[in-house]
């Protein structure tokens, strides 16, 4: 069964869903991106909350959790409140689930936590190497135009482009995404966030993660238009042991087009990792 509660990191509140045994001090933490939220990962968390512990937060400017204008709309900001929060909850190993903008966040936590941090699961995100803007990215970053492009966005403009793009999306899916990404404060995080990220920084930590090493398995829908699919191969070079699995004809979110076939890669790979603790 899933549950949600409240957490408050320096005066921001997040909710957060979750699954599982919630005294445990090791849990999967799936971490949602742009325009995301927690509820992306219903299904996922769900499935490993039989399990393990299991928590989805919405992040800051997005979903249910506060959306203050002084919040730090940065991968370091954003990695901070990960681990207050998972400070706050009691958990002292994770196991990381992330996408979009969440491999990011939840990688720079990696690097600064690296005794909790125990396995990353990538889902068309990662350390993202040589990697260029999208379109949508050089507008959220161009003042002014980012702007504009936020206000005057409609909801059947949203679903006819980002149905050419994600045609396997179903269209409830799209109208959830819009929905997402209407409030106001959701609007200035995002921009926020894309203004003071260049394109370079999110591969900033690929070294120190190729240091650490820890098990990770990639999951890459290879027809995304915004990550291009030769990042999966790209992320060997942050997790030398990685397995990748190419998930052909999928898009940007695998794990909402093709939720039965992105579980029957991720489910295992989390017992997998569960269990070697165990063992000990």
């Amino acid at each position: 069964m899933v549950a949600s509660t409240d957490v408050v990191v320096g005066g921001v509140r997040s909710s957060v869903m979750q699954a599982g045994p919630t005294d445990a001090t090791e849990a999967v933490v799936f971490v949602h991106g742009n325009p995301g939220p927690a509820s992306d990962w219903e299904d996922l968390l769900g499935r490993a909350g039989v399990s393990s512990r299991a928590i989805a937060p919405d992040m800051p400017g997005y979903g249910r959790a506060d959306k203050p204008r002084n919040f730090n709309y940065t991968i370091a900001g954003y990695a901070d409140h990960l681990a207050g929060l998972l400070e706050q909850l009691g958990i002292r190993r994770a196991h990381l689930v992330a996408h979009d903008f969440g491999g990011p966040w939840a990688l720079e936590w990696a690097v600064t936590h690296p005794d909790a941090f125990a396995s990353a699961t990538l889902i068309n995100t990662g350390s993202l190497i040589d990697y260029k803007w999208h379109r949508y990215g050089k507008i959220w970053r161009t003042p002014i135009l980012g702007e504009v492009f936020q206000a005057t966005a409609t909801r059947p403009g949203f679903r006819l482009i980002f149905g050419r793009e994600n045609p396997r999306l179903p269209r409830a899916t799209f109208d959830r995404l819009y929905a997402d990404s209407r409030p106001w404060g959701t609007k200035r995080a995002v921009l926020k966030l894309y203004r003071a990220t260049p394109a370079e920084a999110l591969g900033a930590r690929t070294e120190a993660l190729r240091a650490l090493d820890r098990p990770a398995l990639v999951v890459w829908g290879t027809d995304d238009r915004y990550v291009p699919r030769e990042q999966a191969e790209y992320q060997r070079r942050a997790f030398p042991s990685a397995r990748v699995e190419l998930l052909e004809d999928h898009g940007h979110w695998p794990h909402l087009e093709d939720p039965e076939r992105v579980a029957s890669l991720v489910i295992p790979f989390l017992r997998e990792q569960l269990d070697a603790r165990a063992r000990g």
